[in-house]
């Protein structure tokens, strides 16, 4: 039986070697090239199963090798790797016809994972790839860490898709951008993209705005008007804060979802929706169906692709390139060019940002415009910070202030590696999935009980648990249960 074998262009000799020894041990035959003139001679030849190209190499762009290799050989997969981990990397490699796109560095086992997916999935038929303009210079994104990187592959995947996408973040992580983001590079591109806030509408308004009215249909409509279903016909509408959409706006929504057509208020006749629907909140939607506030079926007819925003707390090493951009935007509106010293870095970076990104850019606006040194340096920064805080007593008045304030999942992982490094090389103890989940399954209980006065309806209702599920943990876990607690 013939090996697998995997075409390697990279002008790197040290990632050369570290994949040709992880290919090898994992089954598979390799040849190496440093240059895209090889990479194509071998293609052409019809060796090689499946192709792994970085971007950057000496005689021609990776990317631009991949609508090449999609016609001479259509079934051919490609993976790209790159260092310039930027969104639209990941978007002109899934538009070229990539397979996948995998930032540098890259985690080795998801590097062979990918391999054996490509080697896998069935053969595709003939393709014309997609093409993205030349727009570098004009990012909606910014940000090279991990949480960034996901969701720059996300919106890469979703460009040669039309699906419905609920972006979840807080205020001021740039839900919108990674909206327009979508649409600017997906397949309704060249149609328009409207967006409405729907805390910003009265309720009563909200079905006019959506879905448009009749003349006469109400009191003060004098004549036709277009909604914004109408508006955005053949493109994408964006349904910002949808999470304080009034239960009878919802219901409505839902039908248009389900049916494809809806009617303008006072209206007859039924319009066909063509139009691509992306939502986002701040909000826990999950919560808000548990409250009875928000419609379960709407949820999931919205909720087909989740993306997560990260806040900027948990992408600390992203502040630096945002800083830099948001001070270069500031030179481009007139104000005077300022640039930030590494202790001013440091300084953002120990920073909590309730406020997240927008919050950062009123800051970088505020110190170019404010601070008289070309320079800098962290003692404006940590002022205006400072003055921030003052001006937020809830924020002032956190543990957290002025620090980083850690997630869950990152505290979990700093205490997992603390334990599993305390046992040198040797193996850790038995038992260490259960004995992590005890760890964070019986403080959530215990101050959820706590918060509900030990109601252990209310609290099993608020844990989203069966009852008689949170009667057994607490008696597992030993809790005791004290009614009327403070």
């Amino acid at each position: 039986m013939t090996l697998p074998t995997v075409l390697i262009a990279d002008d790197d000799r040290s990632i050369r070697t570290v994949l040709t020894q992880a290919l090898g041990r994992s089954g598979y035959q390799v040849r190496c090239t440093s240059n895209a003139a090889t990479l194509w001679r071998w293609v052409e030849d019809g060796e090689g199963d499946l192709v792994i190209t970085d971007v950057v190499m000496p005689d021609e762009n990776g990317l631009d090798l991949i609508p090449r290799i999609k016609r001479v050989r259509p079934d051919l997969r490609v993976v790209v790797m790159s260092a310039q981990s930027t969104l639209m990397t990941a978007v002109k490699a899934a538009q070229r016809g990539a397979f996948e796109y995998l930032p540098k560095p890259f985690d080795l086992k998801e590097l062979l994972a990918v391999v054996a997916r490509a080697l896998m999935a069935p053969a595709a038929g003939p393709t014309v790839p997609g093409t993205v303009g030349d727009v570098e210079d004009e990012l909606p994104l910014i940000g090279r860490s991990p949480a960034m990187q996901e969701i720059y592959r996300t919106i890469a995947r979703l460009t040669t898709a039309d699906l419905t996408v609920m972006i979840n973040g807080e205020s001021g992580t740039g839900k919108e951008l990674v909206a327009r983001a979508l649409h600017d590079y997906g397949r309704r591109r060249n149609g328009p993209f409207v967006a409405i806030n729907m805390a910003a509408i009265p309720r009563e308004l909200i079905e006019s705005e959506l879905f448009g009215h009749e003349r006469g249909a109400f009191t003060g409509a004098m004549n036709r008007s277009l909604g914004r279903f109408e508006q955005a016909s053949g493109g994408t509408l964006f349904l910002d804060e949808i999470g304080d959409m009034p239960p009878e706006a919802q219901t409505r929504l839902l039908r248009v979802l389900q049916d494809g057509e809806f009617t303008s208020v006072g209206g007859r006749q039924s319009i066909r929706a063509n139009v691509r629907i992306i939502a986002a909140t701040h909000r826990d939607l999950r919560a808000a169906i548990r409250a009875g506030s928000f419609r379960e079926d709407l949820f999931y007819r919205l909720n087909v692709v989740p993306i997560r925003l990260p806040p900027l707390r948990e992408r600390t090493e992203d502040i630096s390139d945002l800083a830099r951009h948001f001070l270069d935007r500031a030179r481009a509106d007139g104000l005077p060019g300022k640039s930030l010293d590494q202790e001013a870095v440091d300084a953002l970076r120990a920073y909590r940002w309730p406020g997240n990104v927008r919050e950062l850019e009123n800051l970088m606006r505020r110190l170019a415009a404010l601070c008289p040194d070309e320079v800098i340096g962290a003692g404006p920064v940590q002022a205006e910070l400072v003055d921030v805080e003052l001006d937020d007593p809830a924020a002032a008045a956190s543990p957290a202030a002025g620090a980083v304030q850690e997630s869950l999942s990152g505290a979990v992982e700093r205490h997992i590696r603390q334990f599993l490094a305390a046992h040198g090389d040797g193996m850790a103890p038995s038992g260490i999935y259960d004995k992590v989940l005890a760890e964070v399954e019986r403080p959530l209980i215990q101050l959820t009980l706590a918060a509900t006065r030990g109601n252990q309806i209310k609290a099993a209702a608020v844990l989203g648990l069966n009852r008689n599920t949170l009667r057994k943990k607490i008696r597992d876990l030993d809790i005791q249960v004290v009614r009327g607690i403070a």
